[in-house]
């Protein structure tokens, strides 16, 4: 493996993180600016969530064709264009159009790294690779909110955009590292492989021989619901404590970043742990952080005790993505990783559309102190399925 090829990568997940939660930094003054609602922001990240589904599920055919390192490159390109679409709109329909070509770049750059490295590289890998993630996530808001200090959210996006644009600048660059190693492929690829570049012709499967798999539907619906857990989690946290503990609004807000912040330092401790670790423990160790986490949070303590759950609850969810990931191709094969990775990226991206809003019908209908029972739910769901995969891999050994 090229050495200057890893550090590629994980630049490439943090320009994915980047732009994340910028849009809800910025929506306070973006909403009047061009006329909308204050909800209306839910429109424009369904669009973005829709585009990631279809990319996602298109990972196999334009990986396939392009190779690894170009699709990259062109992903963050796309995020690029929407976000500079997004500095340039003066109607709220314009922003629309332009979390199109943003969904579509953020979901096949997901699907296509996610599956290089579970292929290419060792688990601790994946951990780090999904820690960047969180650096880019983080970052994202801090350049918006100096963004905001200094000119208007326009200016945000436009600078996100450009640092989007170097990135794409060094992904160009970098091209000719991605040929040393491509994807595993079938026969009808060997030609490919003989050109000389990464693309790839993975075994064909269509998506319901995948899900007749042994442990595919299992795997999914774990997926499924570690992204609704985590995106309700982070979504709905500030919420929570301000209505449902009595916390002051810019207190719940400073807290409910505590969340990310456990996530993102829990994957750089995971890289660490999964050297020792195997994949199925790191998932039952996060899941059980997970529960201590609800439990601190629904326990009518001290307010402090509450800090503890969220930050729990992120160590927690820190193993549990990159580890599902990481395990795919040693549960199911290499020449399905591609095709599952974009089935379970879809699967993410259907989670964290429907199950986060959900709650909040749920709590605008009945209370917002269902939070950490939601929470419990979506986790003994995604305990379940994870064992029942896991008893289906002992049984094939």
């Amino acid at each position: 493996m090229p050495v200057g090829l890893l550090p590629i990568i994980y630049l490439a997940f943090i320009s994915l993180g980047l732009p994340d939660a910028a849009l809800g930094s910025a929506w306070p003054l973006m909403a009047p600016a061009l006329g909308a609602g204050i909800s209306w922001v839910g429109a424009v990240t369904m669009i973005i969530s829709a585009g990631t589904i279809v990319s996602s599920l298109m990972s196999v055919r334009v990986v396939e064709r392009f190779g690894t390192g170009r699709v990259t490159a062109v992903s963050v390109l796309l995020t690029a264009a929407g976000l500079a679409g997004f500095a340039l709109s003066g109607e709220f329909w314009q922003l629309c159009f332009w979390a199109v070509p943003y969904g579509l770049g953020a979901g096949a750059v997901d699907a296509a790294l996610n599956a290089y490295v579970a292929v290419h590289y060792e688990s601790q890998h994946m951990s780090w690779l999904h820690c960047m993630w969180g650096v880019g996530a983080s970052a994202g808001p801090l350049i918006m909110a100096q963004c905001l200090g200094v000119g208007t959210w326009s200016l945000g996006f436009l600078v996100l955009g450009g640092i989007q644009v170097a990135i794409v600048a060094v992904l160009t660059l970098s091209l000719p590292l991605w040929k040393e190693k491509k994807l595993p492929h079938s026969a009808a690829g060997q030609g490919a492989e003989e050109s000389g570049d990464d693309r790839v012709q993975p075994a064909r499967f269509s998506r319901m021989e995948l899900l007749r798999r042994d442990g595919v539907p299992a795997v999914l619906l774990c997926f499924f619901c570690y992204c609704a857990l985590e995106s309700t989690c982070g979504n709905w946290a500030a919420t929570y404590c301000t209505l449902g503990r009595g916390i002051s609004a810019e207190v719940a807000a400073s807290w409910a970043s505590y969340f990310y912040i456990g996530i993102t330092v829990g994957r750089a401790l995971s890289g660490f742990i999964s050297l020792k670790v195997r994949d199925h423990n790191m998932i039952r160790l996060g899941q059980a952080l997970v529960a201590v986490g609800i439990a601190c949070i629904v326990l009518p303590l001290d307010e402090s005790v509450l800090l503890v759950g969220l930050v729990l609850v992120g160590l927690g969810c820190a193993p549990i993505y990159p580890s599902i990931i990481h395990a795919t191709p040693a549960r199911f094969g290499d020449d399905v990783a591609l095709a599952l990775t974009g089935m379970q990226m879809a699967f993410a991206y259907v989670g964290n559309l429907a199950m986060s809003p959900l709650f909040g019908v749920l709590a605008q209908m009945v209370s917002i102190e269902l939070y950490p029972f939601y929470l419990t739910a979506l986790l003994i769901v995604m305990v379940a399925a994870g064992e029942k995969l896991n008893a289906i891999m002992r049984r094939r050994m």
